[in-house]
């Protein structure tokens, strides 16, 4: 039985790229960790914010509560990741 799950380091990959293609552009990927800060850091402003949770339920065919629209759940990739497996189980 073939296991389909999408683990949290392909989620994390699959949002780098999103984010240095969308929002930083020319930027060394290597300055982007799983802790960069994304909110709080100034590279992810309201409506960047809006276009990276739009850009995650399409990809990931899951749905964000407005709540979830927050540093609490979006502020570095490695919390990005957790909010989207907990929404994929």
């Amino acid at each position: 039985m073939a296991e389909t799950t999408t683990s949290q380091q392909e989620i994390i990959a699959t949002v780098k790229t999103y984010i240095l293609e969308e929002f930083l552009p020319g930027e060394d990927p290597d300055e982007l960790d799983d802790t960069t800060p994304l909110i709080t850091g100034g590279i992810l402003d309201s409506i960047s914010t809006v276009k990276l949770v739009a850009f995650l339920e399409e990809r990931f065919g899951i749905e964000f509560q407005a709540h979830e629209m927050s540093i609490d759940y979006l502020d570095t990739l490695s919390k990005i990741a957790r909010i989207v497996t907990s929404k994929l189980s």
